[in-house]
């Protein structure tokens, strides 16, 4: 249960400084157009600081961290959405200077929605194990 508090607490330090480095870069730069570092900092909040705080709870009712599959899910929702948020981090600061972004970067933060997909998949997994009544269905 203390790595989902301290993702929680990491996700939204993370999430307070991109918010923070937003503001400043575009203030700096007198950029007023649209960017993804306007909406990086609300994912790393909400799918990174609420999402785990949540996990926290579901944890503390059924015991989620002791399988495998919970295992499972948090290094691949945890990688998945630091590759996808720093993707978001480097296409709006690319945004904001004014350069090109390429193709590799969509390709790395669709990696990196693919592995949160996984993560959440075995989150559920996870879960289905654990319910109430659902131990003797799952091998």
């Amino acid at each position: 249960m203390k790595k989902l508090y301290w993702a929680a607490l990491s996700y939204m330090v993370l999430g307070l400084a991109a918010g923070l480095y937003y503001r400043e870069l575009t203030k700096a730069h007198e950029f007023t157009g649209d960017t993804q570092l306007a909406v990086a900092h609300t994912h790393l909040l909400a799918l990174g600081m609420l999402f785990f705080l949540v996990v926290l709870a579901l944890d503390k009712a059924f015991g989620l961290s002791g399988n495998r599959l919970f295992t499972l899910f948090f290094w691949f929702y945890n990688a998945g959405l630091a590759l996808t948020a720093a993707m978001m981090l480097v296409h709006g600061t690319m945004t904001v200077f004014g350069a090109e972004s390429s193709a590799a970067i969509s390709g790395i933060a669709g990696l990196g929605h693919i592995l949160i997909t996984l993560g959440l998949v075995h989150l559920f997994l996870a879960l289905r194990k654990v319910l109430p009544g659902q131990r003797a269905e799952v091998g």
